[in-house]
């Protein structure tokens, strides 16, 4: 078995790449989180796109441990907002990670957008860096903001996320649902072949 590190702590996100490996029958990896390592230095997320924050997590998690790893940074593009918040997503209100104020204030922004103008995509960035190379690729899942949240599964902007034609939001989507469409889902099922070689 190889060991392969899910960059992240978010058990969501290990949980996904498992659901993925498992339809696409890659065996022989075994997937570790940020927390089955010792700590190291991670750098802040800085970078301009998506890719680059994914590719600077991806890098630091294998140059401290060694391990394979795969990283991403996705998030939320809003037409009416020239595309943010973007690489700003999960900490839009101005805190990282509180999803409640983010979407709130995602929102306020949009109150007065009418339902024409309130086309988003969620993007998703992921990087797979090992002794073999480094693998980029970008997934994104077209959709609308709907005016008030909606649904309980999922985390961030799920529940004022609609995909195109669905009339249910993100979050009141099944898990093996959203993987087949989501933005995550779709950048790491570009990413198999390359974890596929991975697991020999």
């Amino acid at each position: 078995m190889t060991s392969l590190l899910v960059a992240s702590r978010n058990s969501k996100k290990l949980a996904e790449l498992h659901r993925v490996l498992m339809a696409a029958g890659v065996s022989g990896l075994t997937l570790l989180s940020l927390d089955d390592v010792p700590p190291f230095d991670e750098a802040p997320e800085t970078g301009a796109t998506f890719e680059e924050n994914a590719l600077a997590k991806a890098r630091d998690a294998f140059r401290a441990t060694g391990l394979p790893s795969v990283a991403d940074d996705s998030g939320l593009s809003v037409d009416a907002l020239n595309g943010m918040p973007g690489v700003l997503s999960a900490r839009w209100c101005g805190r990282h990670g509180d999803d409640a104020a983010n979407t709130a204030l995602l929102l306020a922004q949009l109150s007065d957008v009418p339902s024409e103008r309130r086309g988003a995509a969620f993007v998703s960035a992921c990087a797979l860096v090992s002794s073999a190379g480094e693998v980029v690729v970008r997934g994104e899942w077209q959709g609308s903001i709907v005016r008030e949240p909606r649904g309980e599964g999922g985390f961030g902007y799920d529940p004022v996320f609609l995909p195109a034609g669905s009339s249910r939001t993100a979050a009141e989507l099944s898990p093996s649902e959203k993987d087949a469409v989501s933005h995550r889902g779709r950048a790491l099922r570009l990413l198999v072949p390359a974890l596929r070689e991975l697991a020999g």
